[in-house]
């Protein structure tokens, strides 16, 4: 039974939900099904080419955008001029002869012309289809190729000229605009001969069900297929999301604000664009994600929420200390960081009503170090920071009660591109440290007699593209989509993700060992920058890995050694040592036949551009092991 707690009546927030606790569901004892009702009916009508029109209708003033400036400020966008832009846009895309149901390819960064493009092209009836700006010439052929797209949008005209060599193999693509060209506002003018009632009607003509959107998948696995994402997709996701996380969009006095920098091209991010217009809470566009780019956007924008993801807030963790240690206060540092710990477990406890709280000891400690540590690390996010979004991979439970504890409300949610993002997600006042929350209003989450994730619910799509019909392949078995990955729900329906399906190792000896919990707690140490796990068919376990340089060389410059290049590391005894210790202490996390024997640190590190990772810095475990063959077989010899 769904058991109604409510919210404490905050002044400051417009409407506080009920927090509806998930009805679970057992077999043999063990929990295997839980779903929450939504907080909002599903759309019968519309679409999200109506979200900018009905903000102009209804709060023209208000500031739902800020726009980069050239020299670093930042100029505010009302909710009338960005629906002006999108209609002017939408017009010219029209006057360019695109008709409903055609494809338009986005290929760009975090720019604020990649949300106005989005909607824009929308409110002429057309399918956005996102473009990783990293991706390779014969990736982004194959898209627009798969896609039948007629469009392309990309952000420089380097990225034009690359493809140049391939167009004759693109027969639909009748058009390629080029950003920093100006062509956009080119065509946007080329649209005024157009009556606005011809936007209006494209619009009339959408509705939950219409096609939004085709995300082609990071293809961890394979070739990346097109997820087929609806207008009601969209809509049932960030219509939940902003009831429940109401802490994040529904302040009224914190100027709700947020910076994106992670790429729109990733559902994840495109989410919360959406989410940001839909609620009129102001969105920003950081296109670098560059250390001191990003950190002067932050600190100029000043926003109260971000999105990230755990590798991220791992850096931001082992830079803080390392600046601590760099000013001779790195004892400092981690006597701080174990108060947060502790005062974001007692949190945590007190919300479970497994305990009392912070006691006045711990909350008289945690003010002492306030302004020495998490202020410092706050004022880095901007000044303002109080909640964080956080997705990708688990986060951990130690890092997540930090981030908790130095005053940042962490909500780590699970999803994928074809749940249009968060499928669970940790709701307000419940924290669950180390899971990924509870389903989202409006989901069910199941978990299959082999520990796979099932879901259902009005953001999962329908199925994969179909290049040939232009329509829909079906992706789910009796109304349930297999996500690959496995996990587990507690008693209470929190979900906590364990790996992903295809990437279970069974050594030579039977055992099957999933990766990532290994992976993910090793990679949160200073020292290391990703870790990937092999043993499948092997006598035991194993793992490569690669350095964080940037803390390699804190570590030297603290111990009086010079700097050297990584590939002169990789049999230094003293490194070797350290990394050794770490790795026994992940062992104790599994049993002895799942635990890591030997490991190799490699002498350069795993990146997107050599096509180890994906751009959402997954690891593609098949080009690893293709490059570093000879690595991996030299951990098995005797």
């Amino acid at each position: 039974m769904s058991v109604p707690v409510p919210y404490p009546s905050a002044s400051d927030y417009d409407g506080v939900p009920q927090l509806v606790e998930p009805e679970i569901r057992r077999l043999d004892g063990e929990v295997r099904e839980t779903s929450v009702p939504p907080l909002v009916p599903p759309r019968v009508h519309g679409s999200l080419a109506d979200l900018p029109f009905d903000n102009a209708e209804a709060a023209p003033d208000a500031r739902v955008l800020s726009r980069r400036r050239d020299d670093g400020g930042w100029t505010d966008v009302s909710a009338a001029e960005f629906a002006q832009q999108i209609l002017s846009l939408a017009k010219g895309l029209i006057q360019e002869g695109l008709v409903p149901g055609d494809r338009i390819a986005v290929m760009a960064r975090t720019i604020y012309e990649w949300t106005l493009l989005d909607f824009a092209a929308w409110a002429a009836g057309l399918v956005t289809v996102p473009i990783y700006p990293t991706s390779s010439v014969y990736q982004t052929r194959w898209i627009l190729q798969d896609s039948g797209a007629v469009a392309l949008v990309t952000e420089t005209a380097g990225q034009a000229a690359a493809l140049g060599p391939e167009l004759s193999r693109l027969p639909d693509l009748r058009h390629l605009w080029i950003v920093e060209k100006g062509h956009l506002e080119r065509v946007a003018e080329l649209g005024q001969p157009v009556p606005d009632q011809e936007v209006a009607v494209r619009r009339g003509m959408l509705v939950p069900d219409t096609l939004a959107t085709v995300i082609y998948t990071s293809g961890t696995t394979g070739r990346p297929k097109g997820c087929v994402l609806t207008h009601g997709n969209f809509l049932s996701e960030v219509d939940n999301a902003i009831e429940l996380l109401y802490p994040i969009f529904k302040s009224k006095s914190d100027d709700p604000c947020t910076l994106l920098f992670l790429p729109i091209s990733h559902v994840f991010g495109r989410m919360v664009a959406i989410a940001c217009i839909r609620a009129r809470v102001r969105l920003g566009h950081a296109p670098s994600l560059q250390a001191d780019d990003l950190l002067a956007d932050l600190g100029t924008f000043r926003p109260t929420f971000l999105l990230c993801i755990p590798y991220m807030l791992e850096k931001v963790y082992n830079n803080a200390r390392a600046k601590a240690e760099d000013g001779g206060r790195a004892g400092v540092f981690d006597r701080a960081a174990k108060v947060a710990v502790r005062y974001g477990e007692a949190l945590e406890a007190r919300a479970a009503a497994t305990g009392p709280g912070p006691s006045a000891a711990l909350k008289a400690a945690r003010t002492f170090y306030d302004p020495l540590v998490y202020r410092r690390i706050r004022n880095a996010m901007g000044g303002r920071i109080r909640h964080l979004i956080s997705g990708g991979s688990p986060l951990g439970r130690r890092l997540a009660a930090f981030y908790a504890g130095a005053g940042m409300e962490i909500y780590e949610g699970y999803g994928l591109t074809e749940s249009t993002g968060a499928a669970t997600v940790t709701p307000p006042l419940k924290p669950r440290l180390g899971t990924v929350g509870w389903p989202m209003p409006g989901t069910k989450v199941r978990i299959a007699a082999d520990g796979e994730i099932l879901l259902q619910g009005g953001q999962v799509f329908r199925g994969y593209w179909d290049p040939h019909g232009g329509g829909v392949i079906p992706a789910a078995t009796d109304g349930w989509f297999a996500t690959g990955d496995i996990g587990r729900l507690d008693d209470e329906g929190y979900l906590t993700i364990t790996g992903r399906k295809k990437e279970i190792l069974i050594t030579a000896g039977g055992k099957n060992m999933a990766p990532a919990p290994l992976e993910n707690w090793l990679r949160a140490h200073p020292l290391i920058s990703q870790v990937m796990v092999v043993g499948d068919a092997r006598p035991y376990i194993a793992a490569l890995v690669t350095l964080d340089m940037d803390g390699v060389s804190h570590w030297r410059r603290m111990n009086g050694k010079h700097p050297v290049p990584a590939e002169l590391l990789v049999d230094d005894p003293e490194l070797l040592a350290i990394l050794q210790r770490t790795v026994d202490e992940a062992n104790k996390l599994v049993s002895r036949p799942e635990s890591i024997r030997r490991f190799a640190v490699l002498p350069r590190d795993f990146t997107e551009e050599d096509g180890h990772l994906t751009p959402s810095m997954k690891l593609r475990r098949q080009a690893v092991m293709k490059e570093f063959t000879a690595e991996i077989e030299g951990l098995y010899e005797r």
